[in-house]
């Protein structure tokens, strides 16, 4: 039956087809004809005509690797204008699903270094092309201070923060010499799920949750930034605290909803990525990156893994055969390459601007070192490098190598590269000392060779002097025998012609125990203790001994000052001034005694706490002086007058009818000093009225003349 015009109108109108249920038939044609299956890809490159089918094909690889792309041109559009493509394309997938799990891993994708790929939904162009035309102006948070964030460095008896943790308490204290910590504020219980952490500066402090890493600071300690990273484990930071590295053993996952997104730290292009460098003013991910394969399944993380140069321009990351450096504040590849280091086993950057013999300018040198092992046919070598030329300044190539540590000395000027070496039948082991002179010509390097194996060195602050531990490999590595030897070692010049300088021990202490070094921030003075769980000792040393004795210019001489026994020490630290020795045993490791210890730098003992479930002593950093070498001059001249003041500081806060008796004296004499002026006054009013008083008039003839008058 057929129906006319004027009778289909009428039964148009009978029926709503609002009202008509079409739910199976979208469901069944969905996936053929819904916009969720396409996507835009922005950003690719603008080529001409006769490769676009290369381009196309190179494309469509990379975006069939997340879902199945419709067959024939409908599954992947190049638009083309004026005989080439117009940098961007259409992609059909078979289902919305293939097309978010392309967004999810392809955006932010780089093709190569000039081109970034740029992925969104064919669908989202309603959502945004039907924004309004109204500007409406963003809301901005107002700006919320946090204070002055070095304030504790104002404290007028100079002293030190400390933070101390134990059980599930955080206490942050001031130190004092004999009497107990004064608390900065309450004790804070739940503070961090793993650790505390102070900033290379000391300016925040930092704890670990399982959401990510708070940072707090000021008077108060107040919360500063959240950094959302999950399950973190590992944090680092950058020497002058621009920036902050964390590590999860979970990859970073992008939330499903979009709201949820909004509120994300990360991209796309971060998903499956573990470690994050984050700005901490900003508190934003600047870069992050997928673990080497090498090292996902690792036991041991070699910690840190992002390295700095002293001062932050640029940062480093080892990989297979490869070093990666990069320029900051865009972390982009230096000059858009790797660095190519077939075996690179490890490196370091120089602590401190190096001044090169050759350089007569003002800037200083960013300069790092690594070591590559031996194979086939090569022998080991360890190099030292100039960034950002590449330059290899010097190489030594060496032999029979089992590993080697490098040891920068603070300043820079001297590299010692520690090698470990064994004999032809490989049965034992011994060590050579290899010194890279920087700021001399052709970087000269200076052998010291031993026969013992070196169990630990280190560089006195600011010097050429160190310390080595070291110990004979006889076969009998029995430890319950003590066989390790303390040497003092100094750069001796020779005068003349051919002048020149060789290290030379000036003290050896033989058959000890001992297995860890650990210097004053200020020098001179030094612990070499015994870490262990059955014996624990400490012993402090003066290097610099001045006695009648002492010969005139030595550069060394060596005075054992204390020693004393601690039994399950884990843990030692020097405070930043090089005035106090904290040791502490950690319920980390053990549950033998834990608390801990505080001596001055003489070896006399200060404090004895044993706390239960004692795990850490934090000293606070302290950023670098910023008096000159004249302030710092004048300051040495009256030390006697300072000390003065804070031994006075001291024996009041020890004894408190000394403080009593202080106090009394101090008000007496304010009490004559106020006596005496105003007495003093009354006489200088008195003169005063007198003067005003009595007048003197003094006349001269000048000239006497006499005339006759007729």
């Amino acid at each position: 039956m057929s129906i006319n015009e004027e009778e289909y109108l009428q039964l148009e109108k009978e029926i709503n087809i609002d009202d008509i249920d079409f739910s199976d038939l979208e469901e069944k044609y969905e996936a053929d004809v819904g916009l969720d299956n396409y996507i835009i890809v922005d950003g690719a490159p603008v080529a001409p005509e006769s490769k676009v089918p290369v381009l196309t094909k190179v494309l469509k690889k990379l975006f069939s690797t997340v879902g199945e792309i419709v067959d024939g041109d409908e599954g992947l559009y190049m638009p083309l204008a004026d005989g080439k493509s117009k940098g961007y394309l259409f992609i059909q997938y078979k289902t919305p699903q293939e097309a978010d799990s392309a967004i999810k891993k392809l955006h932010g994708k780089k093709l190569d270094q000039n081109h970034r790929l740029l992925v969104n939904k064919f669908s989202d162009i309603e959502k945004y092309g039907s924004a309004s035309g109204e500007f409406k102006e963003p809301e901005v948070e107002p700006f919320k201070s946090h204070g002055y964030l070095h304030d504790w460095l104002q404290d007028k008896q100079g002293r030190d923060q400390v933070v101390t943790h134990f059980g599930e308490t955080v206490g942050i204290n001031w130190s004092k010499k004999a009497s107990d910590p004064e608390p900065v504020v309450e004790s804070r219980r739940g503070f961090t799920s793993k650790y505390a952490k102070f900033s290379p500066k000391g300016t925040y402090l930092f704890s670990i949750h399982p959401q990510g890493v708070q940072s707090w600071g000021g008077t108060d300690f107040h919360s500063v930034r959240r950094f959302f990273h999950n399950q973190v484990r590992l944090i680092d930071f950058s020497p002058n605290e621009k920036y902050m590295v964390t590590l999860s053993p979970v990859p970073i996952s992008l939330p499903d909803s979009a709201a949820e997104r909004q509120q994300f730290p990360f991209g796309p292009e971060s998903e499956g990525h573990k470690l994050v460098i984050w700005d901490l003013i900003t508190g934003e991910p600047v870069r992050t990156f997928a673990l080497p394969p090498h090292l996902e399944h690792q036991k041991e993380m070699p910690w840190p893994l992002v390295k700095w140069s002293f001062d932050d321009k640029y940062c480093a990351r080892q990989g297979p055969d490869a070093l990666a450096i990069y320029e900051t504040p865009s972390f982009q590849l230096l000059e858009k390459k790797l660095v190519k280091i077939d075996g690179i086993q490890d490196f370091e950057w120089a602590p401190a601007g190096v001044r090169l013999h050759n350089n007569k300018g003002s800037e200083l040198e960013h300069i790092l070192s690594y070591w590559t092992p031996e194979s086939t046919n090569q022998t080991a070598r360890v190099a030292v490098m100039q960034i950002p030329s590449r330059q290899v300044l010097r190489t030594v190539n060496l032999f029979q190598v089992s590993d080697c540590k490098m040891h920068w000395q603070s300043e820079g000027k001297l590299l010692c590269v520690k090698v470990d070496r064994h004999t032809k039948s490989g049965k034992t082991t011994f060590s050579n000392l290899d010194f890279f002179k920087l700021g001399e010509k052709d970087v000269p390097v200076e052998k010291l060779e031993l026969k013992d194996v070196i169990v630990n060195f280190g560089w006195e602050p600011n010097s050429e002097r160190f310390i080595t531990i070291s110990r004979l490999d006889d076969g009998d590595p029995n430890p319950a025998i003590p066989k390790n030897s303390i040497t003092f070692y100094a750069s001796e010049v020779t005068k003349g012609k051919n002048a020149s300088s060789k290290y030379k021990a000036y003290k050896i202490i033989d058959n000890k125990h001992s297995n860890t070094i650990a210097w004053s921030p200020k020098g001179r003075y030094a612990v070499v203790a015994t870490i262990s769980r059955s014996s624990g000792e400490l012993e402090f040393f003066d290097v610099s001994f001045e006695d009648e004795n002492t010969k005139k210019g030595a550069p060394a001489n060596v005075k054992l000052l204390k020693s004393d026994q601690y039994a399950g020490m884990t843990n030692i630290a020097w405070d930043p001034s090089g005035r106090f020795v904290a040791a502490w045993s950690s319920s980390w490791l053990h549950a033998i005694d834990n608390g801990y210890r505080l001596y001055e730098f003489t070896g006399k003992l200060l404090r004895d706490e044993s706390i239960d479930l004692f795990k850490e002593f934090i000293w606070r950093p302290r950023p670098e002086s910023l008096l000159s070498s004249a302030d710092k001059k004048k300051v040495r001249s009256n030390l006697r007058e300072y000390s003065a003041q804070f031994e006075e500081i001291d024996a009041m806060e020890a004894d408190a009818a000394v403080k009593e008796a202080i106090l009394a004296r101090r008000k007496a004499l304010e009490e004559w000093r106020a006596y005496r002026a105003k007495h003093a006054n009354k006489k200088a009013q008195a003169s005063e009225v007198k003067a005003e008083t009595i007048e003197e008039i003094k006349e001269e003839i000048i000239e006497e003349k006499e005339e006759v008058v007729e």
